[in-house]
């Protein structure tokens, strides 16, 4: 009896695990949660998230590292997405995608269901071992593009007048306030960098789902794929079936009779039980996201803020090699040139490998050239070696609109050159021509230094020219094919660390505050430990609209690095 009585009490102490071991059997990622570069920790007040309650951001990297590490956890069987609602950039879901395709090829399958696909669903959901399609599916695929908008004719009718002086022909950034359609160089480049981020975007799926590359550009240039019949047909996917299909199908995968008890674990939950690793060493992985900025919010990359968050990395001990994480277009050059020269006095002590997001461009180059080594995705938008000024008149608006005249005194003919109210004249014009020459040389410099190339060379791929990820690796901008967790390894071996060797530790570091905090300003600290965004510092309402922000970046006229490319997947 007592024998029977403790093999019982066994079987009882083993259900609980049992039960886990269920329901940790598929990996479920719905991608309802923004995919971001780092994780702000609540700090930011963004009000459009109120209003329309969209769900908190999961960073990248969780992704990444939650995939990889389900395709060596025994408890995973499988993993089941609904990429419908993924929102994330080009360079984002390529990683992502990488990081599926690690998976697949680990044994275990993978299961996609969409009720409609898009050009960014569809693109990840095609690495599944089965896609399957709501069958009232009101699906379009039609390529990836670009819009841009042009406001000379709008100024002129205003009485605005914009003065673009720049060096590099196709450093298109204030082409929108000057000109009245693209400049033929702003075209090429364009349709180049497009063709070059679809050809990498389609050639994958062409290669998961067995069809070659031309045909799936034939289907889409003839429109010849719009119900889910149709995509069934072409193989695009595998089944057309409803959600109670579905289930059905997930249950007879997983040995259970009802939904309920196949066992999921989401993503965002499984990666918060994953190992950190080793206290002793560090990993330090250093978001340069955004805009680049001499003074701003979190949201911005502040020169300064950052330059100070390089310095504490490079002072602590425990940091034995750095990943510098840049996802940002570019911006104000004196705010670059600060973070440039902070992770220089880093690179002299430890190394510095850099890692491309979605842009890596202008500014976000000139912060990372002289990095040790450069890995970019192929959709990574970078380069745009070039420099541009913006200077606004509105004074003749102001006269004729609103019947106010204006008048300067000052102690030369310039002291008003660039308050925004005329235009500069020729040798105003030059006087700016010569800090951009200045400065571009500069920057061809030390793009010279840190990729080996001659400044000539620098010149003839610079110009202000943008390039996709892929392109760029051919003509020397970046080292290798890769994307961030790639570069952590990478980094992890170049000063001889094993998996479990080290912890990956994020910067900035930013704490999580209340929300009453985020609206009274409170838990504010400058320290790595806490950066917080006071209210103060929060965008307004001009910032909710890139036009518009635009202009405000005007009424205070600098030498800037950034292009102006902005590419979504839909």
């Amino acid at each position: 009896m007592k024998r029977t009585r403790l093999f019982v009490v066994a079987i009882v102490a083993m259900l609980p695990l049992m039960a886990f071991a269920a329901k940790a059997k598929v990996l479920k990622i719905d991608f309802k949660n923004p995919i971001a570069e780092r994780n702000t920790g609540g700090s930011q007040f963004d009000i459009m998230s109120l209003v329309q309650g969209t769900p908190n951001s999961v960073t990248l990297l969780t992704y990444v590292q939650a995939i990889d590490a389900a395709a060596e956890d025994k408890n995973i069987g499988m993993i089941y997405m609904t990429p419908e609602n993924v929102s994330a950039g080009t360079a984002q879901l390529e990683e992502i995608r990488a990081a599926l395709e690690r998976f697949r090829k680990s044994g275990k399958p993978i299961v996609a269901y969409c009720e409609n696909l898009g050009n960014g669903s569809y693109y990840l959901a095609s690495v599944a071992d089965k896609i399957i399609l709501d069958p009232a599916s009101e699906s379009m695929i039609t390529g990836v593009g670009s819009q841009m908008i042009f406001l000379k004719d709008l100024f002129d009718a205003l009485g605005v007048d914009v003065q673009l002086i720049r060096h590099g022909k196709y450093k298109a950034a204030g082409e929108m306030y000057t000109r009245s359609s693209a400049s033929p160089e702003n075209r090429l480049q364009n349709e180049v960098l497009l063709n070059s981020i679809w050809n990498s975007m389609s050639s994958e799926i062409a290669a998961s789902r067995g069809f070659t590359q031309e045909q799936f550009n034939e289907w889409i240039e003839s429109l010849e794929i719009v119900h889910a019949s149709e995509f069934k047909e072409k193989g695009l996917i595998d089944e057309t079936w409803y959600k109670d299909e579905v289930d059905k199908y997930l249950c007879e995968q997983n040995g259970v009779k009802k939904i309920q008890e196949v066992g999921f674990v989401k993503i965002n939950k499984y990666a918060s039980k994953l190992k950190k690793g080793s206290r002793k060493n560090k990993i330090a992985v250093v978001y340069a996201d955004g805009e680049i900025v001499n003074s701003g919010s979190d949201a911005d990359i502040v020169g300064s803020k950052l330059a100070n968050t390089l310095r504490k990395v490079r002072e602590d001990k425990k940091v034995k090699a750095v990943v510098f994480r840049v996802n940002s277009p570019g911006g104000s050059a004196q705010a670059a040139e600060a973070i440039r020269h902070e992770l220089q006095l880093l690179r002299a002590e430890k190394p510095v490998i850099s890692s491309y997001g979605n842009y890596a461009a202008s500014g976000g180059y000139w912060i990372s050239a002289e990095s040790d080594y450069i890995f970019t995705d192929n959709n990574t938008i970078t380069g745009s070696i070039g420099v541009f000024g913006l200077v606004p008149s509105v004074g003749n608006a102001i006269r004729k609109n609103l019947k106010v005249n204006i008048e300067t005194v000052g102690t030369s003919s310039h002291t008003d050159m660039m308050s925004g109210m005329r235009k500069l004249t020729d040798d105003e014009v030059e006087y700016v021509q010569k800090q951009i020459e200045k400065i571009y040389d500069d920057f061809t410099s030390l793009v010279s230094n840190g990729r080996g190339m001659s400044k000539d060379s620098v010149d003839a791929i610079g110009q202000g020219r943008v390039w996709a990820g892929a392109d760029a690796l051919n003509i020397g901008l970046a080292d290798k094919k890769g994307g961030l967790q790639d570069a952590i390894d990478y980094a992890a071996e170049k000063v001889g660390l094993s998996k479990n060797d080290y912890r990956i530790s994020r910067y900035p570091v930013v704490k999580e505050v209340s929300l009453f905090q985020m609206l009274s300003g409170g838990g504010s600290d400058d320290s790595e430990e806490n950066l917080t965004t006071s209210v103060e510092n929060q965008p307004s309402l001009i910032d909710m609209f890139p036009a518009l922000y635009r202009m405000r970046e005007m009424r205070n006229p600098s030498m800037m690095l950034r292009m102006e490319n902005v590419i979504e997947i839909k």
